[in-house]
């Protein structure tokens, strides 16, 4: 099976219809051009898109690591996280796949030519956005 006989049943307009609005974000062209008009039309959208996801998977695997968030302060919870974010490749790779699995058909052809930069900032982008939630991954503290 080819890739283009593989994606081709893809309902690009429904997934494109999916996405939010980036406020200050022109409207998207058909196919981004640049890494950078992708980072800004696809990824960005999508990671919002996504946000509870990645903040789910995160907390499953800060879990699964027995990472002590609840009873660490933001500082330390900060720095656990980064470094998960940074040294896990199995958290990394479903972080990857979050996102790419709503790329349309042009989107993931894209990807594929440029997929070590492209997987590069959507690695960061996701860090900033679980990083600069952590008050959402963190319990309450007790009253």
């Amino acid at each position: 099976m080819s890739f283009s006989s593989a994606t081709a049943n893809r309902p690009d307009a429904a997934l494109l219809a999916l996405r939010p609005a980036i406020e200050g974000q022109p409207a998207a062209i058909p196919t981004p051009a640049t890494i950078a008009d992708f980072q800004q039309q696809v990824l960005r959208p999508l990671l919002k898109l996504q946000h509870p996801v990645l903040l789910a998977t995160v907390t499953d695997f800060a879990l699964e690591y027995r990472l002590p968030l609840a009873t660490s302060d933001a500082t330390t919870a900060h720095r656990l996280l980064t470094e998960l974010l940074e040294r896990n490749a199995r958290l990394r790779a479903t972080l990857v796949g979050v996102v790419t699995g709503l790329f349309t058909h042009e989107e993931l052809a894209f990807y594929r030519q440029h997929r070590n930069e492209l997987n590069r900032r959507l690695l960061d982008l996701a860090q900033q956005r679980v990083l600069s939630s952590l008050d959402e991954l963190l319990p309450a503290p007790a009253r």
